[in-house]
């Protein structure tokens, strides 16, 4: 039995990582600690502690203070910005005693500022959206002019589609980074399809032990945002696309000559159909990763064995180990469900 101390406790990411510990049948002990009292009251943990933001100036030393009472074993983080500032600080959370399971600093950092991975990703030849750092009016025109009069708007740095805007009315798109006070923090980027994948993995010192693709078929509430994108995952779907597995794969290893730990590659197909990169969600799991522990394998205790144990997991193979077509399937205030495409078929032509 482990004790793992988890950031972020409350919230959807983290609770999807306590569930999967909860479903592996290990009674590790688990203790949750986030910066919003009312969120960690959802969570399933045995400890509950408060700390402040992680670009708070006391984050650290309040981290520490949690490390020192609680004595887990291993920490894990399910917030980017979470992730980057225990990767600065790794040095002084790793005297106290605990573990981490994190690629080396420099991947986080040009993982969680997307206007760098996106950079590295160019220079390597990957299929990626043309792509614009806005630091003033003139590069606005210039991504204007560039892409047809259309842009994807977002902040070069969060998730859950932070900032993210299509539009091709000039004026609304420089009241949106005025809004978000986003000049120099925000891209400008060739507008691409609805469709994306997510490619979620695990590595351990360069060698890939676990990746398993999943399809996005909706979004959760996207006619309620301008961009249709709210990183709240409706209906997802297992998928085998060697193309997918192919450009994830190249992305990472741009990024990372010898990948360790978590990489999840997000990706959106442009119009020719071929998948870009547009993140890496590092140091972490999506959102919705009970959805493959519910479908038998289980990446947060893959992680917790590899952190703790160096345990590799038997798999029938590492990449796409579950089969196509498993759908999971969320709403709000209900149970997410585990289904597949043809009791979806059933149910569709019998409303017929």
């Amino acid at each position: 039995m482990a004790r793992i101390l988890i950031g972020g406790a409350g919230g959807a990411p983290a609770n999807n990582f306590i569930m999967s510990l909860r479903a592996s049948g290990d009674n590790d002990h688990l203790i949750g600690m986030c910066s919003v009292p009312t969120d960690l009251m959802l969570a399933d943990t045995d400890e509950k502690y408060v700390v402040p933001y992680a670009n708070a100036p006391d984050y650290a030393t309040q981290l520490c203070a949690v490390i020192r009472k609680t004595h887990p074993d291993l920490l894990h983080l399910q917030h980017d910005f979470e992730v980057r500032r225990v990767s600065r600080e790794r040095q002084l959370i790793e005297k106290q005693g605990v573990k981490l399971f994190l690629p080396d600093s420099l991947t986080v950092e040009n993982c969680v500022d997307k206007s760098r991975s996106y950079a590295i990703w160019k220079d390597a030849g990957l299929p990626v959206p043309e792509t614009i750092l806005v630091t003033g009016v003139a590069d606005l025109t210039d991504a204007f002019r560039q892409f047809d009069g259309k842009v994807w708007l977002r902040a070069t740095e969060g998730g859950g589609g932070s900032g993210a805007l299509p539009t091709d009315n000039f004026d609304f798109a420089r009241l949106w980074i005025d809004r978000f006070d986003g000049w120099g923090r925000f891209t400008a980027a060739r507008c691409l399809t609805a469709r994306s994948v997510t490619w979620l993995s695990i590595w351990y010192h360069g060698e890939l032990v676990v990746a398993q693709q999943r399809t996005r078929r909706s979004w959760n509430f996207g006619n309620r945002t301008h961009s249709g994108v709210t990183g709240i995952t409706g209906v997802g779907e297992t998928t085998s696309d060697p193309i997918v597995d192919e450009t994830a794969l190249a992305a990472i290893q741009a990024l990372d000559s010898k990948p360790h730990a978590i990489f999840a590659v997000d990706m959106t197909y442009d119009i020719q159909g071929r998948p870009n990169p547009t993140e890496i969600n590092i140091g972490r799991f999506f959102t919705t990763h009970y959805f493959f522990a519910k479908a038998g394998v289980n990446f947060a205790k893959i992680m917790k064995d590899l952190a703790l144990y160096e345990k590799m997991p038997e798999l029938p193979r590492k990449i796409n180990p579950l089969p196509d077509g498993l759908l999971w399937i969320r709403g709000m205030d209900v149970p997410p469900m585990l289904t597949n495409i043809a009791q979806l078929k059933r149910l569709e032509h019998a409303a017929n």
